[in-house]
């Protein structure tokens, strides 16, 4: 992967306005219910100038995942660089998930969010959403390898799952019930038999 030239443009103070107002309210209210008059007025700047930086609502649609997949990418390797041992890695995944879901805010995950308003799984979209997806199934599958679990593709599966639950059912329903049951059930995954 490469990173994109530079251009005046890409960050421009108004550029980091309208990814910040986008990333607060596509979360907060969902991607589609979010029109560009909401977006411009909130950011202040003119139409001319959402799109001259972005040219349409799906080119700022996809900076807002690609934002949120970094944003998830650095947190995730923060917490490797902190605790180099694959089951603390885990164990503070388990941890951040059950902080996440506890703040005022909490909307459910903003992938599983953005995946469900666009129906085509062609959809770039949806795409970037799989790409996200498969990194973080990538990066758990490579700390259950180094458990030495027999097969670490299927724990990652079922970490992930777990996580899904989690964070959709703390959204639509019991936040504690729903964070102990992960809680519970990840951390019996983490000290499962690896060769079982």
């Amino acid at each position: 992967m490469t990173d994109a030239p530079s251009s005046p443009t890409s960050s421009s103070p108004a550029r980091a306005r309208l990814l910040a107002v986008a990333d607060a309210l596509f979360y907060a209210d969902g991607i589609n219910a979010t029109g560009i008059d909401r977006l411009i007025a909130d950011a202040q700047v003119t139409k001319a100038t959402f799109y001259k930086q972005f040219g349409s609502k799906d080119a700022l649609i996809l900076e807002y995942i690609a934002g949120r997949d970094q944003q998830v990418r650095a947190a995730v390797i923060g917490l490797l660089e902190a605790r180099p041992d694959p089951a603390g890695v885990l164990a503070a995944i388990v941890d951040a998930v059950v902080a996440d879901t506890a703040r005022a805010d909490f909307r459910g995950d903003p992938f599983l969010n953005a995946a469900a308003e666009f129906a085509s799984a062609a959809h770039p979209v949806r795409l970037a959403v799989v790409d996200h997806r498969d990194w973080f199934t990538g990066f758990l599958e490579d700390r259950f390898r180094e458990l030495g679990y027999a097969r670490p593709g299927a724990a990652a599966d079922e970490f992930s799952l777990l996580l899904d639950g989690a964070v959709c059912g703390a959204y639509a329903g019991d936040t504690v019930a729903a964070t102990s049951a992960f809680d519970r059930a990840a951390r019996r995954l983490l000290t499962a038999d690896p060769a079982g």
